[in-house]
């Protein structure tokens, strides 16, 4: 078990057990791909259950997770997006950039993007560095609150190595939050 599925299975029993529901979280602990299929639509399931049958379903591959996993990756809690964003890198569907693209993307969900921005990065697809510059383009602006998104953008930039992102790079090389890791990320950037 990854030290992802450790987290959210500490988590999710936790949230059971407060609940009182600790036989319901055994069951799907022990659920089968159908079982945890049937789980994730089934009327009446507490969120801890649809995140874990989600989880699961993502990790083994099953696009059935996908709609639940976007949902959870812009969800207000970090560890539920931390836990949508691990099973959307290894869930394989081509849809997830897309989705994250939007996510990253959306100014008026600014405070949930520091996920999706991280799973662009860790997707590594065509579209991911475009958003990125984009996202930290705006996190440039005088006195925006969300330089933690920023600094995301700055290190998968840096990560990603395309010269495209260098005119971003070097304008966040101006903000003291986000320098350091721009000069980091501008060294890694191919030369011509």
């Amino acid at each position: 078990m990854g030290e992802e599925s450790r987290l959210l299975t500490e988590r999710v029993r936790r949230e059971a057990e407060g609940g009182g529901r600790a036989a319901e979280y055994e069951l799907l602990a022990d659920a089968g791909v159908e079982e945890l299929a049937r789980a994730l639509v089934a009327p009446g399931q507490p969120l801890w259950a649809r995140e874990f049958a989600a989880f699961r379903l993502g990790c083994a591959g099953d696009a059935r997770a996908f709609e639940a996993l976007v949902l959870l990756l812009n969800h207000r809690d970090p560890a539920r997006c931390a836990s949508a964003a691990y099973a959307l890198a290894r869930l394989g569907d081509p849809r997830t950039v897309r989705a994250a693209v939007a996510l990253a993307t959306n100014e008026l969900r600014v405070a949930y993007a520091l996920h999706p921005v991280r799973l662009l990065v860790a997707l590594r697809a065509p579209e991911a560095v475009p958003a990125l510059v984009t996202v930290l383009g705006r996190r440039l602006a005088p006195g925006d609150p969300y330089w933690r998104v920023g600094l995301a953008c700055v290190e998968g930039l840096g990560a990603l190595a395309d010269r495209r992102a260098a005119p971003v790079l070097r304008q966040a090389l101006d903000h003291p939050r986000l320098a350091p890791a721009a000069a980091g990320a501008l060294a890694r950037l191919p030369r011509r």
